[in-house]
Formats: structure tokens, C-alpha cells, sequence
């Protein structure tokens, strides 16, 4: 196959049994022994406690290892949680506010500076600003069993663009004959030449591919790699060096038209032949991709194993190698982790997110897997921890319903299926 993040079955995986192979991804396998915990109490930083909370200055004593600056968006600042579409909207001054803790009766000794402290911890680092990268029109529609005709894809890049989304993926110029529902790359970037307010990669996977992105008007590029050896070898019939030897040649010939290249690393955590990738793999293809000149690293967990516990080892061996504000994050959502791996990699400084409207993208080869983090769950996360994105989530909820419509299903996005019913609930009334 030759595209990003192809799909390959999980059941591909070696020798493993299912159970086995989980735990293997999970935060479980970062765990203490069971041996090291006794029951009703609790073991941190070597130190026990009873299940009577009476610790204190448990969160605030240590700092994170992986981070490389401190920012405390409790200094002054309010933090605003407010739910979508303007339905309700509170503001608490701290964690301790009283409308935050009212009639709640713990029985703890930890004071508000205790919990102003959890809550400083939790919040330091996060971004402000978020920039979401909405792979959709590539790496969902490349997926689809049919072809989805042109006109429906430029008219989804310009409602993704309208909904205030800062970059939308709009194809790719692979040969049509490994990805043939992007054929129509040519066609879709000369409709949407004019169009403003955002930016239109274009995925490429060779100088060949890159010469016909730049002749039909691209003005942004991304190449892909993988960290793991059979999966490149399975996706683009070469090696890790070998593709990294093209890509090289592609950046070096952007450099000379002036046109930014992003870069790609697939099974970033898992992958579908070798199962677990170390995380110095990773860090290995980032560095180069980086040192060639690539402005971005998208670090792609493209089979959707990924928990937290996985997903920080590898963060911190590439933030190692590359700046964290050089980075982003690409996650699917096999396992509904997608969100939670987002939430930590955030709190590690990571400020770019990639996602797919509604949802689209995902596995067919392998049985239950889904697709790309859906954006709309992705924003009305990042809203409700306040944290700015300039997307408007009603414009994009419509952007959703408009292609689930077109493609005969209904949307991945668990946001817009909740608010969806909610307001035809409240239309009945």
C-alpha cells in the first residue's frame, strides 16, 4: 500500500494473545508490581498514605520531568468552562471556588492551597491556543470504499474552511493506483486555488509526487515516514533509510520554491506487524525529518493502541530531539483513548492536534477499529478546558452532518451525536 496510515488488520499483530497484547499498550504496564501496593492504602513516591486522605502536598512537591517550561494559567487568569453552542456558561475564580465545591463533604485535610496546587499542577503547560490540522479530505476519504465525487470534496474543504479551521488537508498525490479515492487531487486543488483563511497540504510521498503537487498549485507539502521497519517496508515498499533518503530530496527541492514541508511519523506507539515500537525509534525518524527541514512532526499512533502510559514515554524521547513546539499529535480512536492521549500530550506542551471531521478515516481491514480522533469531540474538549481554537463548533457539527449524509452513515463524533439529539429534544418541546 502507499498512503500515511493504510490499514493493516490488528490481528496481524505477532504472536500475542489478545489480552496480552493490550496490556502490553496500556499505562498498567508502567505500573508498580501488585506486590508494592497493599489494600486501602497507597504508594507515591515511595511514601504510603491511608485511604483517609490525609497527605499533604502529595500533588505539589515534584515537577513533571518532561517539562520544559512552566505556565500557571491560575495567575490571574479566570478559567472559563462553558458548554458549547452557549447553552450554559460558568465562571470559577480557582478550583476552590465555592460554586466548584458546593455540597461536596470530603473528609480530607488537604487546605485550598493544596488544591490550587493539584489544580496549578494539572494546568501548567497547557497552550493557550491550540492549532487543529483537519486531515478529513485525505486521510478519511482515502479510506472510503467508493469514490467520493469531486465536487463533494471541494465543497467539504470549504465548509471545514469556513467553520474556522486553520489547516485542512485537502489531498494527496499518491498514484492512483495505491490510493485511487484521491485520484481527483489535480481537479480538487485547482477549485480551490482562490479560497481563503486556511491553509491546503498536500500529502507526497517522492520528488515525482511533489512535482505534480507544486504543478496543480500546492503551496504546502507533507511527507511520511514510519518508525517501524516492517510497516514502511508494507506501506511504502522501502525502509526507514530509503524513504528518508527521498524525503530529503523533496525538502531540499521545497526549499528551492520556497514551500513548506510537514512531516509524518506513522505507528508512533504500536505497530500492526511488530507490535510495540520503542520510543527511541521514534525519536530517531523525528530528528531526521526534522534536521531535513521539516517545519512540523506529526507523530501518528496509526492503529489506535495508545493509552497515556505509552503515549508520555514516547512524547518525552522525541521532545528530547525536537522542540515540543515543533510537534503534534495524530492519534485514532481503536480504543477510545484518543482524547485522554490528547489531554496528556497537551499538558506536555504540545499545542498542534490533527483530526478528522465526524470522525472519518479508520481501519476496514481490521475488525473494530475506528477512525481519526473526530475534530468536533477534539474542539469541544479544548473549549471546555478553555483553551482557544477560533473554530466554530456549530458550523462544524453542520460540516459533519453534511458528509455523514453524503457518505450513507452516521457521524463519529460522540459530541456531535450528543448534541445533535439534544437539540432535536428540545425542538419537541
Amino acid at each position: 500500500m502507499s498512503s500515511l496510515e493504510e490499514p493493516i488488520g490488528l490481528e496481524s499483530l505477532p504472536s500475542l494473545d489478545v489480552v496480552g497484547r493490550l496490556r502490553g499498550f496500556s499505562s498498567g504496564a508502567c505500573r508498580p508490581m501488585v506486590g508494592e501496593l497493599e489494600m486501602g492504602n497507597c504508594l507515591i513516591e515511595s511514601r504510603s498514605c491511608s485511604s483517609s486522605n490525609n497527605c499533604n502536598n502529595v500533588f505539589c512537591s515534584d515537577e513533571y520531568t518532561w517539562r520544559r517550561q512552566s505556565r500557571c494559567m491560575f495567575r490571574g487568569d479566570h478559567v472559563r468552562r462553558s458548554s458549547c453552542l452557549g447553552m450554559s456558561e460558568k465562571v470559577f475564580e480557582s478550583a476552590c471556588d465555592p460554586l466548584y465545591l458546593q455540597e461536596r463533604h470530603y473528609s480530607s485535610s488537604c487546605n485550598d492551597k493544596d488544591i490550587r496546587d493539584f489544580a496549578n499542577k494539572f494546568w501548567r503547560g497547557m497552550p493557550r491556543f491550540v492549532k487543529i490540522v483537519e486531515v478529513g479530505p485525505r486521510d478519511g476519504l482515502q479510506n472510503e470504499k467508493g469514490t467520493v465525487p469531486t465536487d463533494i470534496k471541494i465543497e467539504l474543504i470549504q465548509r471545514l474552511a469556513a467553520s474556522g479551521l486553520p489547516v485542512v488537508e485537502a489531498t494527496s498525490f499518491v498514484s492512483p493506483k495505491w490510493v485511487p479515492q484521491l485520484a481527483d487531487g489535480k481537479d480538487v486543488m485547482a477549485a480551490i486555488q482562490t479560497l481563503q483563511g486556511a491553509h491546503f497540504p498536500v500529502l507526497t510521498p517522492n520528488l515525482k509526487g511533489f512535482e505534480a503537487a507544486v504543478a496543480a498549485g500546492a503551496k504546502e507539502v507533507a511527507v511520511f515516514a514510519s518508525a517501524s521497519e516492517s510497516f514502511s517496508k508494507s506501506n511504502i515498499n522501502c525502509s526507514i533509510e530509503e524513504s528518508l533518503a527521498r524525503y530529503r530530496d523533496v525538502v531540499n527541492t521545497a526549499k528551492k520554491h520556497s514551500i513548506p514541508v510537514r512531516g509524518y511519523v506513522s505507528c508512533v506507539v504500536g505497530c500492526p506487524e511488530e507490535g510495540l515500537v520503542p520510543p527511541s525509534k521514534v525519536a530517531y525518524v523525528a530528528k531526521e525529518l526534522y534536521n531535513m527541514g521539516c517545519f512540523e512532526i506529526s507523530l501518528g499512533d496509526t492503529i489506535g493502541v495508545g493509552t497515556p502510559g505509552a503515549v508520555i514515554p514516547m512524547l518525552e524521547a522525541v521532545m528530547s530531539v525536537v522542540p515540543v513546539e515543533k510537534l503534534a499529535v495524530h492519534f485514532h480512536d481503536t480504543y477510545g483513548q484518543s482524547l485522554p492521549n490528547i489531554l496528556v500530550s497537551l499538558q506536555m506542551g504540545v499545542s498542534v492536534v490533527d483530526s478528522s471531521v465526524a470522525g472519518l478515516g479508520g481501519c476496514p481491514y481490521a475488525k473494530g477499529a475506528s477512525g481519526n480522533v473526530a475534530t468536533e469531540d477534539v474542539v469541544y474538549m479544548l473549549h471546555g478546558l478553555g483553551i482557544k481554537t477560533r473554530v466554530d463548533l456549530g458550523k462544524l457539527m453542520a460540516v459533519g452532518e453534511f458528509i455523514c449524509k453524503q457518505l450513507g452513515r452516521q457521524s463519529g463524533s460522540k459530541t456531535a451525536v450528543a448534541l445533535s439529539k439534544l437539540t432535536a429534544d428540545a425542538s419537541k418541546i
